[in-house]
């Protein structure tokens, strides 16, 4: 048997199909993302007859009922869905939700006597040779012959008889031919997954979420189009508060709805710590609800599949539609969300750039989801995911197959009667004293600044409320929270003019520090033996050169916190490379204590 049909139908009845339901657009890439000129483009190669490509559809699995009979199901559009929608807004008129939730027509003129195609503007609706909005001409009941008549006598350059023949072509647009390729519904969930984000690989960038979210918004037994929605507008609305407005304007029905009540709290939060897309959030709330990893297997579950049988179920589809909704709202709750946020904030995570691995981000979320349902004690959830979440960081262990770790971690989370237990063992095999005297010492060897190990430091400096290099009243955090830049303890100028001319000598992570603009511009490009000793000599003298330390005890803990090893006071060029290789194990003692006492 064939994996596919290929067949042709009409524009006018694929159409037809859309308003009956017969087909279902899964809203994949909402809002919508073609660009007006683009429907003229699709438009005027179907008034010359031009081929506009396949559209694809696949038919969910039949699913068995309780009573033993078979759910056929509707079809689902998984390729076409911006040409579908560009042919409803120009034809049929209707509007189309553009990138900030405002509804908004597509309107397509038409020049009979030029027979060309244009996006209408104002200039188009005050010439008389224009039909400005060519839906009026497709609406049923439309007078052809009155409206000849009355272009005719405005635009005598042009006969009747010509003019019907150019309006009976355009109209036939209708009947222009549209090929179908249809996927045999005894496809494996996984083959048609795989078939999606190959055929959409070459425009949008799709994946395993946006397959998943076109099952969900077809799927209106189950609330499928309700908790993609909830999806979508949560996730835009963290990033982009600006939109509730025309949330509740332009989509009524959703407004009036519980969840509405239910994500508006987002509108007056403002967090740069965790912003989720569609695609994390339904990672997180299908990892902690069904201590799975692999998102192929939401698919799989949505459309009813027994892995055990291999049968489609339509008990195993609602079941797994319940799940996914209370996930949803789960990881939506405002009280949820914000005391995530609140635990990252206390492991020193004040900005997003802090921790650049998404996944394990994710992960420390659906982990404290997790943990709130097995009804954990607060506190213990704090330490647990703050533990975990650095410890995934150090060991990257959510950058190789993350699915795969996702799945191992979640089912032994779930497992353990006491989940700090987890932490504990994967501690003693993967963070043991090799680790940190050796591994991690190695790891801080790069210039990369965005490095995770560089930022942990950084979360340290954060936790222990640690000042800046050479400050006493402005912090590591101040700095960050303010945007401030880090610099070089010896100056990136004073490392070029002794030979250190290779970015990746002078730019070395164990060279930086978060300190005041204006005490970098006062060290300027001398040796830390000679900056330092004018800190020295203003201690001595009351009289403030380079930063605002004023006495002895308070450079040594700056020092210290800073992670700057003693022999920084009689240190020239010469002594460089000792700087990077002391201040290294600095570093990793100063992480090391911060995760042991997360």
């Amino acid at each position: 048997m064939s994996n596919y049909n290929v067949n042709n139908s009409t524009v006018n009845a694929l159409l037809s199909w859309i308003e009956q339901d017969i087909i279902a657009i899964p809203e994949i890439q909402r809002p919508f993302v073609w660009k007006s000129a683009k429907v003229r483009d699709l438009m005027d190669s179907l008034y010359k007859d031009y081929p506009v490509g396949y559209i694809i559809t696949w038919q969910n699995p039949e699913a068995r009922l309780k009573d033993g009979t078979i759910s056929h199901g509707k079809k689902i559009l998984i390729d076409g869905q911006q040409r579908v929608t560009a042919l409803m807004a120009a034809i049929s008129g209707k509007e189309v939700v553009d990138h900030d939730y405002k509804k908004k027509r597509i309107k397509i003129a038409f020049h009979p006597i030029e027979e060309i195609f244009e996006v209408q503007n104002p200039a188009i609706r005050k010439d008389k040779r224009w039909i400005p909005d060519i839906a009026e001409i497709f609406q049923q009941g439309f007078d052809t012959f009155g409206f000849i008549d009355s272009y005719c006598s405005e635009n005598p350059e042009i006969s009747r008889n010509e003019l019907n023949e150019i309006i009976q072509k355009l109209t036939q647009v209708r009947y222009s031919s549209i090929g179908i390729i249809e996927l045999a519904h005894t496809l494996d969930i996984e083959v048609v997954t795989e078939i999606f984000i190959r055929i959409n690989s070459a425009g949008v960038n799709l994946s395993q979420a946006d397959f998943a979210m076109s099952k969900i918004s077809v799927n209106d037994k189950y609330d499928g189009p309700l908790v993609r929605t909830t999806i979508d507008y949560f996730c835009n609305l963290i990033k982009k508060p600006s939109v509730y407005d025309n949330i509740k304007d332009n989509d009524i029905e959703f407004a009036n709805t519980e969840n509405f009540n239910k994500i508006k709290w987002v509108k007056d939060y403002n967090t740069n710590i965790y912003e989720p897309s569609y695609s994390d959030l339904l990672r997180v709330a299908f990892t902690f609800k069904f201590l799975r990893g692999k998102l192929s297997n939401l698919v799989s579950l949505l459309s009813g599949r027994d892995f055990e049988t291999r049968e489609y179920k339509e008990e195993i589809t609602e079941e797994s539609f319940e799940k996914l909704y209370d996930g949803v709202l789960k990881f939506i709750d405002e009280m949820n969300f914000k005391r995530f946020i609140m635990v990252l904030k206390s492991a020193g995570v004040i900005n997003a750039k802090l921790v650049r691995s998404q996944n394990a981000l994710n992960f420390a979320y659906a982990l404290f989801l997790l943990l709130r349902e097995k009804n954990i004690n607060a506190s213990d959830i704090n330490k647990i995911v703050r533990k975990w979440l650095v410890a995934s960081i150090l060991t990257e262990r959510y950058s190789g197959s993350p699915e795969s770790m996702f799945d191992f971690d979640i089912k032994r989370f779930a497992a353990n009667e006491n989940p700090m237990t987890y932490v504990n063992n994967v501690e003693a095999g993967e963070l043991s004293d090799a680790y940190w005297d050796n591994i991690l010492i190695g790891n801080l060897d790069t210039s990369v600044s965005s490095s995770p190990y560089f930022n942990l430091y950084v979360m340290s400096q954060i936790y222990d409320n640690d000042h800046a290099f050479l400050s006493k009243s402005i912090t590591v955090q101040h700095l960050i929270e303010e945007r401030g830049d880090v610099h070089h303890v010896f100056p990136k100028k004073y490392l070029q003019s002794n030979g250190y001319n290779n970015r990746r000598q002078y730019n070395q992570i164990a060279n930086y520090v978060f300190t005041e603009q204006a005490v970098n511009l006062a060290i300027k490009a001398e040796a830390p033996k000679s900056y330092l000793s004018k800190v020295k000599e203003q201690i001595n003298n009351d009289k403030l050169l380079i930063g605002e330390i004023d006495n002895v005890d308070e450079l040594i803990n700056n020092m210290k916190m800073n992670c700057i090893p003693e022999s920084i006071f009689n240190m020239e060029a010469s002594e460089y490379e000792e700087f990077l290789h002391e201040r290294r194990k600095l570093i990793v003692n100063k992480i090391r204590t911060y995760y042991e006492r997360l």
